[in-house]
């Protein structure tokens, strides 16, 4: 009788130990609240800003970190780097974790002079000289404006700004499609840049297996009927459900398993303490159009323009039927890569296809476990990429 008593007694111990933990919540992190230059303050850092005013009237903050954490007396020219965010993030990606696994960190401790861009319509970078930020028109963009309008405006005002003939710069995911499309392009802007690394890089997106290909199987009259047409992704209530919610032990790792399902496999590299970090920098928003835009490149497995929906539109933007194709081949930046086995969004046979058409890779490294967000905020990101870098 009395075993029998014990082990109830300590089955019934075990399960609201398992119920109670569904609560436990981890400690909250100070940068939990704050903005990206709060963040940077918080851990000793000088930080500036300044706006970047693209050639169509969008006002891009940009993020410098001028020099490391205890190097305010050394007044030596340091070499620039641009640090460029993927999808529905901004320059806070590069800062959300501590010092010692932060890009632009570790790059300012390094010696580097580090640049933080940010693409129209986040969060950050949501005002235009003209248009209202509530008008459809300030929306009416896609990964397009991205190439041609603010990946030139921001490189151009870091040369001009610091004196450099040329910059390095480090583009993840989307980061990395806008650098292939621009410096495709636009070759008096690939001349301003020295080296182009590309982490977990995109150019066509055929055969992503992300929970986000359910975009490409809605049509476009309905998906603006479900979305509108201005905004999407951005930054919601639901972002302090997640902080608190995920925060919480056990359920972080739930959360941590819904995040594998758009990103990859590979749970174990993520630091479930600081979800509430994360959760208050992402998401950060992008255009309803950018999202059809993606949605088009699923289906035609092609790195090309956005398609306005005929021929007679696409002819009046484009004067051609079909929307132009953005020929990787023909940029001749040094690059280097980064990739990961376990990418859904960046999938191994996207980028195989992108690896054959470069003209002029330098190294690229294959991360069998790697997925997509490992490349920003893995825990061992430092030691796979970024010491490289």
């Amino acid at each position: 009788f009395k075993m029998g008593w014990l082990l109830r007694t300590m089955c019934f111990a075990h399960i609201l130990g398992t119920i109670f933990g569904l609560f436990v919540k981890n400690a909250m992190n100070p940068e939990a609240h704050m903005n990206i230059s709060e963040i940077i303050s918080y851990w000793g850092y000088p930080w500036e800003v300044y706006t970047v005013v693209t050639e169509d009237g969008y006002i891009l903050p940009v993020y410098r970190i001028p020099h490391g954490k205890n190097d305010f007396n050394n007044l030596a020219l340091k070499p620039a780097v641009l640090l460029q965010h993927g999808l529905a993030l901004t320059a806070s990606i590069w800062v959300v974790n501590p010092p010692n696994n932060s890009l632009a960190f570790l790059l300012a401790d390094a010696g580097y002079d580090v640049w933080m861009g940010n693409s129209r319509g986040n969060t950050l970078a949501r005002r235009h000289m003209y248009l209202d930020p509530d008008s459809k028109e300030f929306w009416a963009f896609s990964v397009d404006e991205l190439i041609k309008y603010d990946l030139p405006a921001t490189v151009d005002f870091i040369v001009n700004k610091t004196g450099q003939k040329q910059i390095h710069y480090v583009g993840h995911s989307q980061g990395a499609l806008i650098a292939f499309g621009a410096f495709s392009t636009n070759l008096q802007l690939a001349q301003k840049v020295k080296i182009n690394f590309a982490i977990a890089p995109i150019a066509t997106v055929k055969y992503i297996k992300s929970a986000i290909r359910i975009i490409a199987y809605i049509k476009p009259s309905l998906f603006k009927i479900l979305f509108g047409e201005k905004d999407i992704a951005s930054a919601s209530p639901a972002s302090t459900v997640v902080q608190n919610v995920c925060q919480r032990k056990i359920l972080g790792k739930f959360c941590n398993h819904l995040l594998t399902l758009i990103y990859g496999y590979d749970p174990q590299n993520l630091n479930e303490s600081r979800f509430d970090v994360y959760a208050g920098q992402t998401p950060a928003g992008t255009s309803v159009q950018t999202a059809l835009h993606y949605a088009q490149a699923i289906h035609s497995g092609v790195f090309q323009a956005y398609d306005w929906g005929s021929p007679s539109l696409n002819v009046q933007h484009y004067n051609q039927p079909t929307p132009p194709l953005y020929k990787v081949e023909d940029m001749k930046v040094p690059t280097a890569m980064w990739s990961g086995g376990q990418d859904l969004m960046a999938d191994p046979i996207d980028v195989k296809n992108l690896e054959a058409k470069l003209s002029n890779l330098i190294y690229h490294k294959k991360i069998s476990y790697f997925n997509h967000l490992d490349f920003v905020i893995g825990l061992d990101v430092r030691a796979q990429v970024y010491n490289e870098i």
